[in-house]
């Protein structure tokens, strides 16, 4: 299981840099910095051990989250094997298919390294959506010009867990 770790209003700056310097072709449109500082309180950090899994396929989890530093293997397992989809790394978005769809994950998630994630439950969302509906507007939108990216680019689309 992941572990969450205590976290201050700066450290989420990290993750907000590794954002703007991802140059995957689905990155995900950075946000303000302003933005970043209202996502503090609802955004949880998480550390991950190499070999760790933080999403399983099939599980009804619909949690989101960006990788700060790290880099993780997105997998698909059937009875034929297992076939790996994607590596995911520093300022990726991970989960955003169970996210906006409410289906169950379509791939397994396993940190190929020692990886520091930013996890966002539904519950939490919902309180950022009721509390601050702007940041929640703009998060949402960009999450899904990730999701939008992926499912256009046919070797990406599999990839949205």
């Amino acid at each position: 299981m992941h572990t969450s770790t205590p976290h201050t209003a700066s450290e989420l700056s990290l993750l907000a840099q590794a954002i703007a310097a991802n140059q995957a072709d689905d990155a995900m449109a950075p946000l303000t910095d302003v933005q970043w500082a209202a996502l503090n309180g609802y955004l949880q950090p998480l550390t991950l051990a190499p070999g760790q899994i933080l999403i399983d396929q099939g599980s009804t989890d619909r949690g989101v989250y960006w990788v700060e530093s790290g880099s993780l293997s997105v997998h698909y397992e059937d009875e034929k094997g297992r076939l790996r989809l994607a590596l995911v790394g520093a300022g990726g978005l991970l989960g955003e298919g169970a996210f906006f769809s409410h289906r169950p994950r379509s791939a397994t998630v396993q940190a190929g390294s020692a990886c520091r994630l930013w996890g966002l439950t539904p519950l939490r969302f919902t309180e950022l959506s009721n509390r601050q509906p702007a940041i929640a507007l703009a998060l949402t939108l960009a999450m899904g010009g990730v999701l939008s990216k992926r499912m256009a680019n046919r070797r990406r689309r599999v990839a949205a867990t």
